[in-house]
């Protein structure tokens, strides 16, 4: 332990190295891997903010040419100021990724901060911020564009902020903590969950007469005025979503075998693996043991951070019918406690006179090792998440067409993947809807180029609109269309 109070400077300046460095040989690399599919959507209205409209009211995405395009989900809040960027520096995806690596490490910053502000002590803090880093999630989205990473990214500092309220008194930190929260929230909807810590706090103090009611309400209005932003523009696009993160557990289709297996599967194999990484479990459940044995259940603000880990969890069990075992990016909201538990955790072992002590450090040193291991496999440009012909061809297929060429891609059942992949505007299928007339309604609103990697032209009838053979590589063809 007294090594890491020695060279905890050492060590948070090392974050941001080893992290890059381990990171180097994707930062020019395409969008591929895991939920390559939000990464090209998000990727997307960043390239159409800086083609087209930088109206940040507008964001929009390549299909249907003959409608808006207009595609209002969270606030695009980080895929504009990534637009600003591309003004400045033109338009390459290295710039997307060293953008949100940034934004990845402030957020390792503000864990040290907020770990800080709360143990005031530089070993729980550091040792919670390098074990944050190296969460094999954190550690793969923070350098793939998705809204996510600025939403984790100013929550973290909207709680730390109001710490800093705590023990200052200051109402500076309530201004700076409204503020980010309002821009988490506005970045994902579901970080407006961190204002349960904030409620708490307030309701706390109310009933311990440690706070004036007038204070409260000062506090309270702050808040508020700060959230309308985000308030009116999820009023305003929220009654166009289809999606059945709307619905959670109350969509009809969940049952309870596939309940149970999403929380098993979360307990025993998600969290320890992805969100917590291997090597910091055993920090994770130490932290468990030292709320017991230290008493920090009756520290004055343990009930906030109890009520804000209750709630987070509701967030999980509201939406896991769509959070599954596959959207790990879902569980960024749960990565500030969890990290919180890690480094008291292993402050707690590190502090041993025993073996444990040395357990404890060679987990710290294998932490980078761990989160490469058990990431690096998905940037797999051989396995990108589609056809692999798309991005080994990509410069050929984005000069295949004319820039104002309608191009009908498929299979895709992402609806972004292919189209950001060969740069146009059109219309993406899969095989649960794909027929003659959907090809004929393409061509009648001015489809001029179809890309195909599977059995299409055998589709009664679609052979009939197949002009000239334009393209023909591994398993992907691409035709004129009559």
């Amino acid at each position: 332990m007294e090594v890491i109070k020695k060279l905890y400077r050492l060590i948070l300046y090392s974050i941001p190295v080893i992290s890059f460095l381990l990171h180097f040989h994707v930062f020019n690399m395409d969008l591929v891997g895991i939920h390559v599919w939000r990464q090209t959507e998000t990727q997307t209205t960043i390239n159409n903010f800086y083609h087209e409209d930088m109206n940040i009211l507008n964001p929009r995405f390549n299909e249907h040419p003959d409608t808006s395009r207009l595609h209002r989900m969270e606030f695009p809040v980080m895929q504009w100021l990534f637009a600003l960027f591309y003004k400045l520096f033109g338009s390459h995806i290295i710039i997307s990724r060293l953008l949100t690596f940034i934004i990845g490490l402030f957020s390792v910053y503000g864990m040290y901060k907020l770990c800080y502000s709360i143990s005031h002590n530089k070993v729980v803090a550091t040792l919670c911020g390098w074990c944050f880093n190296f969460s094999p999630v954190f550690y793969y989205y923070t350098v793939n564009p998705m809204p996510d990473n600025m939403a984790l990214c100013c929550g973290i500092w909207s709680i730390g902020h109001f710490y800093n309220y705590i023990n200052s008194g200051k109402i500076k930190y309530v201004v700076w903590s409204a503020m980010f929260l309002c821009l988490a929230t506005m970045s994902k909807l579901p970080f407006v969950i961190y204002a349960s810590f904030i409620a708490t706090f307030l309701l706390m103090e109310l009933i311990k007469k440690n706070l004036s009611f007038r204070s409260a309400l000062k506090i309270g209005s702050i808040y508020l005025v700060c959230i309308l932003p985000a308030a009116a523009w999820y009023v305003w696009v929220i009654p166009g979503w289809v999606i059945g993160a709307v619905h959670g557990v109350f969509d009809q289709s969940l049952n309870h075998p596939v309940i149970s297996n999403v929380i098993f599967g979360t307990l025993v194999s998600v969290l320890p693996e992805l969100v917590v990484n291997y090597a910091s479990v055993l920090f994770f459940l130490t932290g468990f043991y030292v709320i017991y044995y230290c008493r920090l259940y009756k520290r004055r603000y343990f009930l906030p951070f109890a009520v804000w880990g209750i709630i987070i969890g509701l967030y999980f069990l509201f939406e896991m019918n769509i959070i599954d075992l596959v959207h790990d990016y879902y569980l960024f909201p749960f990565l500030p406690p969890v990290f919180i538990l890690v480094g008291y955790g292993g402050n707690y072992l590190m502090r041993r006179a025993n073996f444990l002590k040395y357990v404890a450090l060679l987990c710290l040193i294998l932490l980078p090792l761990t989160a490469y291991l058990r990431a690096d496999s998905r940037w797999d440009t051989g396995k990108p998440g589609f056809n692999a012909a798309y991005y080994k061809y990509k410069d050929e297929l984005r000069n295949l067409t004319p820039k104002d060429a309608l191009c009908v891609v498929g299979y895709d059942e992402s609806h972004y993947i292919l189209l950001y992949y060969i740069d146009r505007k059109g219309w993406a299928f899969d095989k649960s809807w794909f027929d003659l007339k959907v090809l004929e309604y393409y061509i009648s609103k001015g489809a001029t180029y179809i890309f195909l990697d599977d059995d299409v032209e055998n589709i009664k009838g679609v052979r009939n609109h197949l002009g000239e053979k334009v393209f023909d590589k591994e398993t992907l063809r691409v035709y004129k269309l009559k």
